[in-house]
């Protein structure tokens, strides 16, 4: 197999937005970093922005099912494998958690963590990947928002006229409605137009500041970072109290990669995985002295709101670009945080037909052709009992009972509320299962103490030094906010704590 052998300083698991950020915050520091992704770069086709294509015959996701642990069902994961990861079909809404959402919060139901890292932390790391991923925004109305060291690095999106009148009736309502930061690139000269295809949709343009185009693809001019594909990592070797190879395969054919130094950032659920099929004991793992690999699992209480009005059409082609946090931080009107709203990308028939096939598709025209579409986020609270297990089927158990469900119907019902106040008499609602999971996070949770975590402050493993994680694994709680940005900043962190571990 010797001629199969590579060998790097720096072994990047993954080329999503963890790995991705992390190879470009080191494409300069002289080291040999190699990238391996088990998927490969997605092609730029006219079925990238067919709706029959990507979400009825699943063009882009892969032929995989994981288990549900707690009904034995097994279930198609919302995960793509390709140079990019799930930021090549994400919406690209890019907030910053706030800052409370680093310190330690109370629900009825349990608590959300506090954090081992500030807000003041990640601060000049939320600057840099904003600028990187072309991020438009206005934190002007926004109560939530955190301080920041520098402005935007463009400016908000303009809502169409359906969205800017929909935002007027949220104002009227003595609501602050927001300017969600968006990352596409709408510079002058930009190759963004604006179109209904983003949310769920690969670009063909080129257009959406993703994981690839933004970081990887940067990094990847230096002569120091390379990218393997079509490469899955099925295990880590270890020697003495260090990992010392990967053994990969790689177009049929078994390899071992060498390095120094190896970044794992394959995704919350795979880095857990690959973790647990690590190391010399078949049942604990690597870097597991805690118990804790794997645990701690969460995704988003999240729901899909659809209101229509009958008598008016939404106009709207782009209509990401409104929010809603009024109700995110606690307060007198809301001793519970409740969690955020913003707008879904413009739902087409299509999208909907396959969750609903016993109802017409003229019927799902018209109402698509009327509809505001909506996405309500709640945290889901960290617990020991929701986690990632190896099944003895060979493929990947999931355990997660959701938490934290009363703020989310509080909120649900408000805004069921809100959008029949303005003027919308219909209101579906659908709260998403365990296979709406792009948002998962904290199954290898950073910590002060090796007891009670798997990866220290510095993304560094307590029992494994040359081990490192860079993406959402690591996230002690989900917050309510898309994740995407804050997996970026926080891996171009974790790229510089690697850099000064080196001296």
């Amino acid at each position: 197999m010797t001629d199969l052998d590579l060998d790097c300083d720096v072994l990047v698991i993954g080329a999503g937005m963890g790995g991705s950020a992390i190879a470009f915050q080191l494409r300069n520091s002289g080291l040999r970093v190699l990238v391996v992704e088990r998927g490969d770069r997605l092609p730029r086709e006219p079925q990238n922005w067919d709706p029959t294509e990507v979400f009825v015959r699943k063009r882009y996701r892969p032929n995989e099912r994981w288990r549900d642990l707690r009904t034995g069902d097994d279930f198609s994961p919302g995960v793509h494998y390709n140079v990019g990861g799930n930021t090549k079909v994400y919406g690209a809404c890019l907030p910053r958690f706030r800052e409370h959402d680093f310190d330690a919060i109370e629900y009825p139901e349990g608590v959300s963590p506090e954090w081992p890292i500030s807000y003041a932390a990640l601060e000049p790391y939320y600057a840099a990947a904003e600028r990187e991923l072309l991020v438009h925004g206005d934190d002007a109305d926004d109560p939530t928002s955190p301080w920041r060291s520098s402005p935007y690095p463009f400016p908000p999106l303009p809502h169409e006229p359906s969205i800017a009148e929909l935002a007027d009736s949220w104002r009227e309502q003595g609501l602050s409605p927001v300017s969600m930061p968006m990352g596409i690139d709408l510079r002058d000269g930009g190759a963004c137009i604006r179109c209904g295809t983003c949310d769920g949709f690969p670009c063909s343009l080129g257009a959406k500041a993703d994981a690839e185009t933004s970081f990887l693809d940067p990094a990847l001019r230096s002569d120091n970072v390379t990218l393997l594909t079509r490469a899955t990592v099925v295990s880590l070797t270890t020697k003495r109290d260090t990992v010392g190879a990967a053994v990969i395969r790689h177009e049929g054919a078994q390899r071992s990669v060498r390095f120094a130094h190896v970044v794992l950032a394959a995704g919350a659920v795979n880095t857990a995985s690959l973790l647990l099929r690590s190391g010399e004991s078949p049942h604990n793992g690597l870097a597991n002295s805690s118990g804790l690999v794997g645990r701690n699992y969460m995704v988003h209480n999240s729901t899909f709101m659809v209101a229509v009005d009958p008598r008016r059409k939404n106009t709207a082609a782009f209509t990401k670009t409104l929010g809603l946090h009024d109700w995110y931080k606690p307060s007198p009107d809301t001793p519970t945080p409740l969690g955020g709203v913003q707008m879904l990308g413009k739902l087409q028939t299509p999208m909907i037909s396959a969750a609903r096939p016993y109802v017409p598709k003229p019927i799902l025209g018209v109402m698509t052709e009327r509809s505001m579409d909506l996405y309500l986020t709640t945290e889901d609270l960290p617990s020991a009992n929701n986690g990632v297990r190896l099944h003895d089927s060979g493929k990947v158990g999931i355990e997660w009972t959701p938490s934290n469900l009363e703020p989310h119907a509080e909120l649900t019902r408000r805004m069921r509320t809100v959008m029949r106040t303005a003027g919308y008499p219909l209101v579906f609602s659908e709260r998403m299962g365990i296979e709406t999971n792009s948002h998962m996070c904290g199954t290898a949770t950073m910590g002060d103490e090796p007891s009670s975590s798997v990866i220290a402050p510095n993304g560094q493993a307590h029992d494994v030094p040359n081990l490192w994680i860079a993406d959402s694994s690591v996230f002690p709680s989900s917050a309510a906010l898309n994740p995407a940005l804050t997996i970026a900043a926080n891996a171009m962190r974790t790229g510089d704590e690697l850099l000064a571990a080196l001296g």
